[in-house]
């Protein structure tokens, strides 16, 4: 059994893995088009940004680092501080941008509680795929336990760029426009972070941990 996780250890491989880490909840509305109303000096609507952003914001925390079992409160801090300052939102910059700049707060804030706390959060095996086998179930929990490491090794900076570029699958432009950063901070942080993400992996993996 640990030869098929040790085989599956490298982020090409892992990538689905990591993918499963962020499906949405079922009552999240998945397939939606980010709204297009701040990009057009339209006054944006609660109910509508809520709507087509909440699996975008939902996934981004739980990419993050928020743990499994608070993402859907820290989902709904996000929206708070949206309701609260949608009407001064100044859409100078995308929606999108300036919902992930208070993603980004509020998933810093569950982290550094959580580092306050017992260790918990991985007591519980992740659930793996419907449709799996039972070995196949046990092989996909540990390969999600060891994204969970590898990713918790990255810095805050790290993480997001990443986790744009990996998991969201957006291109480095699209990457420096949503964080406010140059292009070549980028591309810098993205090969830093692969880079780290492969080190804590592989140093996992010789550790023998599931």
């Amino acid at each position: 059994m640990k030869r098929s996780v040790t085989e599956i250890g490298s982020t090409g491989h892992l990538r689905g893995v990591i993918s499963a880490l962020s499906k949405p909840p079922p009552d999240a509305e998945a397939g939606e088009e980010p709204s297009k109303a701040g990009q057009s000096g339209k006054r944006l609507d609660f109910a509508e940004v809520y709507r087509n952003e909440f699996d975008f914001v939902w996934r981004s925390l739980r990419r993050l680092g928020v743990d499994d079992r608070e993402v859907d409160d820290a989902a709904q801090e996000v929206f708070v501080v949206v309701h609260r300052r949608l009407a001064d939102f100044e859409q100078r910059s995308s929606l999108r941008s300036w919902l992930f700049s208070i993603v980004l707060r509020v998933a810093s804030q569950h982290r550094r509680t959580a580092r306050r706390r017992p260790e918990t959060a991985l007591e519980e095996e992740p659930e793996a795929p419907e449709g799996t086998d039972q070995e196949q179930a046990l092989v996909h929990a540990r390969a999600m336990r060891l994204v969970y490491a590898a990713l918790d090794a990255l810095d805050e900076d790290k993480r997001a760029v990443f986790m744009l570029a990996e998991l969201e699958q957006m291109t480095a432009p699209e990457i420096a426009e949503l964080l406010g950063l140059k292009l070549n901070t980028v591309y810098s942080r993205l090969r830093a972070a692969r880079r780290d993400f492969d080190v804590a992996l592989k140093s996992r993996l010789s550790d023998g941990e599931p």
